[in-house]
């Protein structure tokens, strides 16, 4: 059973940093790429940031400005996402996700994690 669990998120005041992190268990972790996704009150979910199987390779979404980046720790079956100078506009439930393909789409996306909530106040 695949299972990936996000933990982390919590309640900051904007300009402040968060570390997002996300344990898979139940698949060859390095088999596949994994990305982030959030998903805001009222609003679709949206891609953030993704990384390839070695972690050799990343993407992000423009709207970050470079203020995320994604890693990941194969030897841990874990993926990170490191946030800073976070903006009340950030705020939104995060989701890790895995894929067998490099996409930014959610329906590319196989297993997903519960969500992390990040708050970020003003």
């Amino acid at each position: 059973q695949v299972q990936l669990v996000e933990s982390g998120g919590g309640l900051v005041q904007a300009g402040g940093s968060l570390r997002l992190s996300c344990l898979a268990s139940g698949l060859t972790f390095n088999g596949y790429a994994m990305g982030w996704f959030r998903q805001a009150p009222g609003k679709e979910r949206e891609f953030v940031a993704r990384i390839t199987w070695s972690g050799g390779r990343t993407y992000y979404a423009d709207s970050l400005e470079g203020r995320f980046t994604i890693s990941r720790d194969n030897a841990k079956n874990t993926v990170y996402l490191q946030m800073y100078s976070l903006r009340p506009e950030d705020t939104a439930v995060y989701y890790c996700a895995s894929t067998s393909v490099l996409s930014t789409s959610t329906r590319a996306y196989d297993y997903w994690g519960q969500g992390t909530q990040v708050t970020v106040s003003s």
